[in-house]
């Protein structure tokens, strides 16, 4: 152990009770931190999943038709045609799905693309009637983009697959309509085109705005139910790299002359307010490491005050004002060393014990416990938030210790 390491050590027990609680305000401070950013993230990342299992990454929908401009140049009788973004016209739909899904299959980070056509339908039961949106899909590519294959709580998915008039409802709509696996209900589209299906399974998302409106049919019989006879309102993509879904829309817009709508588009008010509460729950905490680093501040000054002998002394033995600077800061370093190990184990800690209780969630996604996300960039942001305050307010300590003369404390004269 060197001198100044040694010489902090000492300094560092004289003020035992001091020292105790700016190290037990390190280790809380570190340990909340820890714990509310694997509580906050993890709830984002579970509606990430939950949204990217059920709407999937992107969304092929209306065609794009630029229109031309006619602008005059220079008083001349010369004009130039231009494009411009204000400009641009949107025809609702995909008129050519085939079309977009065999261009689709060019773009290397598109790992599923399924055809849906939506309308609006009432579903009429025997209890009662409930206005919903039918979803026409192909269940096998449906399946490549979503995760309902997993949402299925109740009947058999293969059921709906081999039957033309069986129907998938969410969970919420088969309450309110008091339905089971097999009942029989009327789905009433607005062109009074009424027709009547058995219900093969339900599902459950946990969005209560999907389980409460959506009814899954066969494309074919969407299409007959709701009268088109082409085309499909919009095309759900998903992708190998869900990150790069607002580049590759970029890209497909272009390609594809169609409007493409990436998920953090989509959800972007979603994102936002988990990312608002990430942030706020970092300030709230980060309050802990404040009052580590004022408890350090305050023990290294009174450290300062009752030191001066000893301080003096080692300047005449021959310790440079560096040497001094150094014994403070090493105290400093201690404490840090041992808090944010210590609040590291802490923060661990609680945050498994966290994930173990219970907490009954729907709405936005559903969930039956607390969701946490296991990240090491959680504790090296905690750990380096720590390390600046405690550092920022030991260093004017230290260069005031620094600063004395030996000549000045023996004169009592040392400022």
């Amino acid at each position: 152990m060197s001198p100044n390491l040694l010489i902090a050590f000492r300094f560092l027990t004289a003020k035992k009770r001091a020292m105790a609680m700016s190290l037990a305000c390190t280790v809380l401070g570190v340990g909340l931190f820890v714990v509310t950013q694997a509580t906050t993230s993890g709830f984002e990342d579970f509606f990430i999943k939950t949204i990217l299992g059920t709407d999937g990454a992107m969304r092929i929908e209306d065609e794009i038709q630029d229109t031309l401009r006619v602008m005059k140049v220079k008083e001349t009788s010369d004009f130039t045609l231009s494009q411009r973004e204000e400009g641009r016209k949107y025809i609702e739909g995909v008129q050519e799905p085939k079309l977009i899904l065999d261009a689709l299959k060019n773009f290397s980070n598109v790992s599923g693309a399924s055809a849906v056509l939506r309308g609006n339908v009432l579903v009429r039961s025997s209890f009662k009637n409930e206005s919903a949106q039918v979803f026409g899909i192909n269940v096998d590519e449906h399946l490549k983009v979503s995760d309902l294959r997993s949402q299925i709580t109740l009947g058999s998915l293969d059921d709906f697959r081999t039957s033309p008039s069986g129907v998938l409802m969410g969970r919420v709509l088969a309450d309110r309509l008091q339905l089971q696996i097999g009942s029989s209900i009327l789905l009433d589209a607005s062109n009074n085109q009424q027709r009547r299906y058995r219900v093969c399974a339900i599902y459950e998302t946990g969005v209560s705005d999907i389980d409460k409106t959506r009814v899954y049919v066969q494309l074919n019989e969407a299409r007959s139910l709701l009268k088109k006879a082409t085309g499909v309102t919009f095309i759900q993509l998903n992708l190998f790299d869900k990150e790069r879904a607002p580049m590759d829309a970029i890209r497909l817009e272009e390609v594809l002359k169609h409007s493409a709508k990436p998920w953090q588009v989509r959800e972007k008010t979603w994102l936002e307010v988990f990312r608002a509460l990430r942030v706020s729950t970092a300030i709230t905490v980060s309050v802990f490491t404040l009052i580590a680093g004022l408890a350090m501040y305050n023990t290294l000054a009174l450290i300062v005050m009752e030191k001066t002998k000893d301080i003096a002394i080692l300047r005449s033995m021959g310790y440079s004002r560096d040497d001094i600077s150094r014994i403070f800061i090493w105290q400093a370093v201690i404490v840090l060393a041992i808090g944010t190990i210590g609040g590291a184990l802490f923060g661990a800690a609680v945050t498994y014990t966290v994930s173990q209780l219970p907490l009954t969630i729907t709405g936005i996604f559903k969930t039956e416990t607390f969701i946490v996300a296991w990240s090491p960039w959680h504790y090296v942001q905690a750990i380096v938030t720590a390390v600046v305050m405690v550092m920022i307010a030991s260093l004017l300590p230290a260069r005031r210790a620094a600063r004395l003369e030996p000549g000045d404390i023996i004169r009592g004269t040392a400022q």
